[in-house]
C-alpha cells in the first residue's frame, strides 16, 4: 500500500500494519479499486487543475506587465489606413495642413524610441584618434617606401578606424571602394557605402573622407587625423565634362549614379493593347494639401492593384499655398522633386499619363479587332467591386463634379474600405533631399540632440493653441532646453519659425543648427540643383517650403536625443484644445 493510502485509511480499518485485520488478510482489488485509487485520482486531477491555473494566472500576469497597444505606424498598410481615418475627415481636410505626412520608409516593423537616452560622449571618436592596421605582408614591405594608397593596408586601417570611430552612432558600413591618392604624400581619400539605422529603407548612402597616414612599427600604418563629411573629395563620383566645355577647371559637384527615375514605356502596340489600365483623371485633390494628395494618390494605386491594372499617373503636381511662403499654390512641380518614383516603380506598375495619352490616340481604332475598350466611370459612388470583372482596355475614371464629389480619395469610402489598401510602402521621399539630409547629419557626425519648434499660425491661433506661443518663446526655450539636453552638445533646430536669429539665447548652451545653415547644399552649385534643373528641362527648381519640412523632419529624427514640442515643451494638445486623449 502506498504511503498516500495509509494516510487517507479511516481509523480503526486497514489503516496500519500491527491491525488485526491487516495480519488476517490482504487488502481486496475491490478495496483499492474503491477508496485508496479513485481519491488518488480526484487528488491527482486536482494538482493538475490547480498547476493549469497557477500557468494562466502567470501568463496573464506577464501579458499584462508587458503588452504595450499595437502602433500602426508598424503594421500592414490596412492598419495604417485605419489610424489615419480616424484623424483625416472623410470629405474635406479643413485644418492648415504645414506637416509631414509620414511616408512608406518611416512605416516598419522595426522602430525606435522617440526620446532616446543620449549616449556618453566617447573619447575615441574624435577625427584625430589614432587606429593601426594589422601588418600585411610583413616580410615583402618597406617602411620608408612612399604610401601607396592602393596597399591593402590603407582600406584595413581605415576600416579598422571607422569600426571603432562610429561604434556608438547610427551607421552600418555596407562596402568600401579603393582608396585613392589625396592631394599630398602620406594623404588618402576613401569612400564607402553605408546606411543609417534610424532609416527604416534599404536605402544606401556614400561618404568619401581623407585620411593621413603614417607608417607605425614594422609594417603597420597608423591613421593620424581625419577628416570631415564628405572632405576625400578625390574619392567622388563627378559627372564626366562636357565636350567643348570652356571651363575645364571648374569642378562638377557629385552626382548619386543610383537614383534611377526614368519614365517607363510601352514598348509596342501589342503590348499597349495587352494591357489593363486604370486611369484618374484630374479631380478637386489638384492644388490641395500635399498631405491630401498622398492620401489621394494612394487611393488610386489601391484600386489599381484590386483591379489588377496598371495605374496611370500624371507626375504634374500643383504645390499647395499651404507649403509656400506667399501661400499661393504653384501648378508645374515634378512628382520626383518630392517622392522616390524609382522605387514607386518598383513597387507598382505605373505609366506616365503624357506618353500614354499619345500611346492611346496613335494605336486606337475606331472600328474592328484592334480597337481599345473604354469603361468610362463617372462617380465615385461606382465602387471598385463593381469594376472587378469588367474587361475593358482603360477605366478611366471621371472626376468633373463639385468638391468634394471630385476628390479622388472618396473611391476608397464606404464598402470600398473594407477592400482598398492603401500601398503605404510604395511612396518614399525623394533620395535626393534624403541626400541632403544624409549631409547635414554627416556634417554633424552623427553626434547631435534634435528640438523640434512649432511655431507659425499654431503659435498666433490662441483658441486652438493658448501657451504655444509663450511655451516656445526665446526665453521660455532657454529656461527649458537646457535641463532636457546636455550642455554644450550639437543642436539641430527643426523649426517653422522664419527669424533666423529668434534661438539665439540658445547659443550660449548648446553649439545650435538651423536648416539655413546648410543653404549651399541647395544651391546653384550643388548636386541636388543640377540633378532637379535636368528634371525640370533647364529651368532652375526652388527649394520650396514642403521641401524645407521634409529635410528638416528627416534631420531631426536621426538625433540621439529629441525634444518634441507638444511632448516637452507646451501644456498644449498638438491638434488644438481638448485633444490630447483623442
Amino acid at each position: 500500500m502506498s504511503s498516500s493510502d495509509q494516510d487517507d485509511a479511516p481509523d480503526g480499518g486497514s489503516g496500519g500494519e500491527d491491525s488485526p485485520l491487516f495480519r488476517r488478510r490482504g487488502p481486496s482489488s475491490a478495496d483499492v479499486a474503491e477508496v485508496p485509487v479513485s481519491q488518488s485520482l480526484i487528488k491527482a486531477a486536482s494538482n493538475v487543475c490547480f498547476s493549469l491555473f497557477v500557468l494562466a494566472v502567470l501568463v496573464v500576469t506577464v501579458v499584462a506587465v508587458t503588452y504595450q497597444p499595437p502602433d500602426p505606424w508598424l503594421q500592414s498598410s490596412a492598419a495604417i489606413t485605419t489610424s489615419l481615418s480616424r484623424v483625416l475627415p472623410n470629405s474635406t481636410f479643413l485644418v492648415p495642413d504645414d506637416s509631414l505626412l509620414p511616408t512608406g520608409e518611416d512605416f516598419n516593423s522595426s522602430s525606435s524610441p522617440a526620446i532616446p537616452a543620449p549616449a556618453r560622449e566617447d573619447p575615441d571618436d574624435s577625427a584625430s584618434a589614432v587606429s593601426s592596421a594589422p601588418a600585411l605582408n610583413a616580410t615583402a614591405c618597406d617602411p620608408d617606401a612612399p604610401l601607396n594608397c592602393s596597399d591593402p593596408r590603407v582600406l584595413a586601417a581605415v576600416k579598422a578606424f571607422n569600426a571603432k570611430a562610429f561604434l556608438r552612432k547610427s551607421i552600418i558600413f555596407l562596402s568600401y571602394e579603393t582608396p585613392v591618392p589625396g592631394p599630398k604624400p602620406g594623404v588618402c581619400d576613401v569612400a564607402w557605402r553605408f546606411r543609417n539605422r534610424r532609416e527604416k529603407s534599404w536605402r544606401r548612402y556614400r561618404d568619401y573622407r581623407r585620411f593621413s597616414l603614417a607608417s607605425g612599427d614594422g609594417c603597420t600604418l597608423e591613421i593620424i587625423s581625419v577628416g570631415k563629411f564628405r572632405s576625400g573629395t578625390n574619392a567622388a563620383r563627378r559627372q564626366p565634362q562636357r565636350k567643348g566645355s570652356k571651363s575645364p577647371r571648374v569642378k562638377t559637384p557629385p552626382v548619386d549614379a543610383e537614383i534611377n527615375d526614368t519614365i517607363p514605356v510601352v514598348g509596342s502596340e501589342a503590348e499597349f493593347k495587352k494591357g489593363k489600365y486604370l486611369y484618374y483623371m484630374r479631380g478637386g485633390d489638384h492644388c490641395k494639401s500635399m498631405n491630401q494628395f498622398i492620401w489621394s494618390f494612394l487611393c488610386g494605386l489601391g484600386e489599381a492593384k484590386f483591379l489588377n491594372r496598371t495605374f496611370v499617373m500624371d507626375l504634374n503636381l500643383c504645390l499647395s499655398g499651404a507649403h509656400t511662403v506667399d501661400g499661393k499654390d504653384v501648378d508645374g512641380k515634378d512628382f520626383r522633386y518630392y517622392f522616390d518614383f524609382e522605387h514607386l516603380k518598383e513597387s507598382a506598375t505605373v505609366v506616365e499619363e503624357g506618353d500614354f495619352l499619345k500611346d492611346w490616340k496613335r494605336w486606337d481604332k475606331k472600328k474592328g479587332p484592334g480597337r481599345i475598350t473604354v469603361r468610362k466611370v463617372p462617380s465615385y459612388k461606382v465602387t471598385p467591386m463593381q469594376l472587378k470583372r469588367d474587361k475593358s482596355n482603360i477605366i478611366w475614371r471621371q472626376f468633373n463634379g463639385q468638391e468634394p464629389e471630385n476628390y479622388w480619395y472618396r473611391v476608397c469610402e464606404g464598402r470600398a474600405a473594407k477592400v482598398i489598401q492603401r500601398p503605404w510602402y510604395a511612396i518614399w521621399k525623394s533620395k535626393r533631399l534624403m541626400n541632403i539630409v544624409t549631409q547635414i547629419a554627416g556634417r554633424m557626425d552623427w553626434d547631435y540632440d534634435g528640438l523640434h519648434v512649432v511655431r507659425g499660425w499654431k503659435a498666433q491661433h490662441k483658441k486652438m493653441y493658448p501657451n504655444l506661443d509663450a511655451d516656445t518663446s526665446p526665453d521660455a526655450l532657454a529656461e527649458k532646453v537646457p535641463k532636457l539636453i546636455k550642455p554644450w552638445r550639437d543642436l539641430y533646430i527643426a523649426t517653422n519659425e522664419p527669424f533666423y536669429n529668434y534661438f539665439d539665447k540658445l547659443r550660449s548652451h548648446f553649439h545650435v543648427h538651423l536648416l539655413d545653415d546648410y543653404k549651399e547644399l541647395w544651391s546653384n552649385s550643388s548636386e541636388w540643383y543640377n540633378e532637379t534643373t535636368a528634371l525640370s528641362g533647364g529651368k532652375p527648381v526652388p527649394f520650396d517650403e514642403y521641401m524645407r519640412v521634409i529635410v528638416d523632419t528627416e534631420v531631426f529624427f536621426r538625433a540621439k536625443t529629441q525634444v518634441e514640442t507638444f511632448n516637452n515643451l507646451t501644456r498644449d494638445c498638438k491638434d488644438g484644445v481638448n485633444t490630447c486623449n483623442l
